[in-house]
């Protein structure tokens, strides 16, 4: 069994080329969304929900996992650290997909922070009264709860999914000021989107190519918004999905973990 860490599109990308070559997959991912994508990715099997430390030991365990390949968003840093340790303590290999840097375009606009509370305390710095999070909705209580950005107004881009709507709604989020979206998102709907808000900050993260960062970023450049892009993560060395699929094909040519 192989255990992919998904939850991107890069990763679904990656379980199909699995799946198709015959290997049995186990396929992690936090949202009842993201199960559904694993699973018509082709994943065998799929654990929704948070890991911690003993979690994940228990689980590539149960389901006797002979290779774990780390396919998370760059700045899921915690799951890339348990699932390196888990996997040196029980001896299995680990593999981290790559995913390409996408150059962040040198421009006065954008404004780098190093954590969630640097980009937050810029934000309340900036000029601009309207805020658009396209950040996801893991860390919107960071700018909701800043008392510097209490008198801005706060717009959060977010999947689609329950989880994240409850917890916009929670925090406070106005539902004008909820866009509930999947992406990558074109240059053209990223313009659009920030004229029909009226946005005047950009915050966001540098989620790569396959994560529509270059055309998020130019459109902001392009009206001038004040852009505060979160530094992204150092991350362990990683193998593009064609150097890792060669590297299991030689591991595992005895057919150990094909179905």
């Amino acid at each position: 069994m192989i255990l992919v860490l998904s939850g991107t599109s890069d990763g679904n990308r990656l379980i199909r080329e699995l799946a198709n070559l015959g290997y049995r997959v186990l396929a992690t991912a936090v949202t009842p969304y993201g199960a559904y994508l694993a699973r018509e990715a082709g994943a065998l099997e799929v654990y929704q929900g948070e890991l911690d430390k003993t979690s994940f030991k228990e689980l590539v365990q149960r389901e006797k996992v002979e290779a774990v390949i780390d396919a998370t968003h760059p700045y899921a840093e915690k799951i890339t650290s348990i699932a390196q340790e888990v996997a040196e303590d029980i001896d299995i290999p680990y593999f981290r997909l790559r995913r390409e840097f996408a150059p962040v375009p040198p421009h006065p606009l954008v404004n780098m922070a190093s954590d969630w509370e640097e980009a937050a305390e810029a934000a309340a710095r900036a000029r601009g009264n309207t805020v658009f999070l396209a950040i996801g909705s893991r860390r919107l209580e960071v700018f909701a709860n800043h008392e510097g950005l209490r008198k801005k107004r706060l717009v959060a881009r977010i999947l689609p999914d329950r989880d994240s709507l409850e917890k916009c709604l929670k925090l406070g989020f106005w539902p004008r000021d909820i866009i509930a979206l999947q992406g990558p998102f074109s240059y053209e709907l990223n313009l659009a989107l920030f004229r029909e808000y009226k946005a005047e900050v950009l915050v966001t993260k540098d989620s790569g190519h396959t994560g529509g960062f270059l055309e998020k970023i130019q459109a902001a450049i392009d009206l001038g918004l004040e852009v505060i892009l979160l530094r992204r993560p150092l991350e362990p060395p990683g193998l593009r999905l064609e150097e890792i699929l060669e590297v299991l094909n030689r591991t595992f040519k005895n057919g150990a973990v094909i179905s």
